[in-house]
């Protein structure tokens, strides 16, 4: 089992930036516009039984991502796992930490490549630099836009 951690210090207080994540248009906000991906549907918001479907393109070769929102505990945590997609297995967990006036925001992926150990091995370092780069964007623009809100209260 392979882990992904990213984290960064939001100037904004933690109802702000949890209210972003729950606009209806965030999976369009937060997708890099470098990725091959499309988002198919969203429904539930952020509540547990809400589910996210993505097409991704492995190359020419379109794969259907479905989430399913396991978790909800509002202004501190979601969590979404893989129902159908390119993983053997994955969840990510969104959690939203007071610290002073700020919020810290961290995502935490737990996740299996398909093939087992040697896939791990030989992918691995891939899938890593791939996550870096979407959850350094991700962060960018939730710290922009939930800063700007902020100030403008």
């Amino acid at each position: 089992m392979l882990r992904f951690q990213h984290s960064s210090l939001i100037n904004a207080p933690v109802e702000i930036v949890w209210q972003f994540h729950d606009r209806k248009d965030i999976l369009a906000l937060l997708t890099p516009p470098w990725q091959p991906v499309k988002v198919i549907r969203r429904e539930g918001g952020l509540e547990v039984g809400a589910i996210t479907e993505f097409r991704l393109f492995l190359g020419p070769i379109p794969v259907r991502w479905l989430a399913k929102h396991i978790e909800c505990q509002p202004n501190r945590l979601f969590t979404d796992k893989q129902v159908e997609g390119p993983m053997q297995f994955w969840v990510h967990r969104h959690q939203f930490c007071q610290e002073n006036e700020q919020t810290r925001l961290t995502d935490s992926i737990d996740y299996e490549i398909p093939g087992g150990f040697l896939t791990e091995i030989l992918l691995g370092w891939w899938v890593e630099s791939r996550l870096k780069e979407m959850f350094r964007y991700r962060h960018q623009v939730t710290k922009r836009e939930c800063e700007q809100l902020a100030s403008s209260n």
